[in-house]
C-alpha cells in the first residue's frame, strides 16, 4: 500500500482554485488588480523610438522633412514669444522708470475748452474784434470772439475753483488757410495775454493745450488721453466747457 505524506515533508502543494478571493455567493474568483509597472513610460518611449526609426528606413526623405518642418516651427514659436517677452518686459520697465516722473500726477480732475477758431492777430490786445480770429462763414458774426473769450475765462474759473483739476485747451490745426496754427494754443495765448483774468497764479502752472482734436468727439477723446499722458491716470470727473456760438 502506497504511503502518501502530508504537512511541511509534502514535495509539492496542490491549489484548488487560482489565485485571488473566491466570492461564495457568485461561485467566481475575484482576480486581484495587477499594478501598472513603473516602467511603462519608458517601454512606451522606447516603442515610439522604434517606429520612428523604422519609418526613416523606409521613408528617411520623408521624415527629415517632417522633422525639420516640426524645428522650424518650434524655432519660430520660441523667437516670436521671446520677442513679445522683451517687449512686454520693456513697456514693464519704462512705466516703472517713470511712473514717478509724471509732472502733474497730483492732479485727479480735468476741466476741457474745446477751440472753435484760430487767433490769427499778431497782437492779442485785439483778442474781442471778429477780425482777430479766423472765422468761418457761419461765424461771422458780431459779438462772436467775445463768446471765445467767455469760453476761455469759464473754464480757467472753473480750474480756479478745483485744485485738483488740469485745465486743457483742445483743437488742433484745423483750418488750412489759418496756417500753421492750432485753435487750443490760439486759447492759450489769449488766456496769457489777459493775465488769466486774474487767476494767473493760480491756473495758469496747470493749464496746457492738446492739438490734435477735429472735432467735439475728438476734443472729449484726445483731451482724457492728454490727461492720461500728463497724470498718469485717467480723470476722476470731467468739465466739459462747450463754446456757446454767437448768432
Amino acid at each position: 500500500m502506497n504511503k502518501y505524506p502530508f504537512g511541511s515533508n509534502n514535495p509539492k502543494s496542490f491549489h484548488a482554485y487560482p489565485r485571488g478571493d473566491f466570492v461564495i455567493e457568485s461561485g467566481t474568483i475575484k482576480r486581484t488588480r495587477s499594478r501598472k509597472s513603473s516602467i511603462y513610460p519608458v517601454r512606451m518611449v522606447k516603442s515610439w523610438a522604434n517606429r520612428l526609426h523604422y519609418y526613416y528606413k523606409l521613408h528617411p526623405l520623408f521624415v527629415f522633412s517632417i522633422s525639420l518642418a516640426f524645428g522650424v516651427t518650434i524655432l519660430i514659436v520660441l523667437s516670436l514669444y521671446e520677442q513679445h517677452y522683451k517687449v512686454l518686459n520693456n513697456c514693464m520697465k519704462l512705466d516703472d522708470g517713470f511712473g514717478s516722473y509724471y509732472p502733474f500726477a497730483k492732479l485727479k480732475n480735468l476741466v476741457m475748452v474745446a477751440g472753435h477758431s484760430v487767433y490769427t492777430s499778431s497782437s492779442c490786445e485785439k483778442a474781442d474784434k471778429e477780425d482777430s480770429w479766423f472765422l468761418e462763414s457761419y461765424q461771422k458774426n458780431p459779438g462772436q470772439a467775445a463768446t471765445f473769450l467767455a469760453h476761455i475765462k469759464e473754464g480757467i474759473e472753473s480750474t480756479a475753483l478745483d485744485d485738483e483739476a488740469l485745465l486743457l485747451f483742445s483743437g488742433g490745426e484745423t483750418l488750412k488757410d489759418a496756417g500753421p496754427r492750432s485753435e487750443a494754443q490760439s486759447y492759450w495765448t489769449v488766456a496769457d495775454s489777459k493775465g488769466w483774468f486774474g487767476k494767473e497764479e493760480n491756473v495758469k502752472w496747470r493749464a496746457l493745450t492738446e492739438e490734435h482734436a477735429r472735432d467735439s468727439f475728438e476734443n472729449l477723446l484726445f483731451s482724457v488721453c492728454r490727461f492720461r499722458e500728463l497724470s498718469g491716470t485717467y480723470p476722476h470727473n470731467i468739465t466739459n466747457r462747450l463754446c456757446r456760438t454767437h448768432f
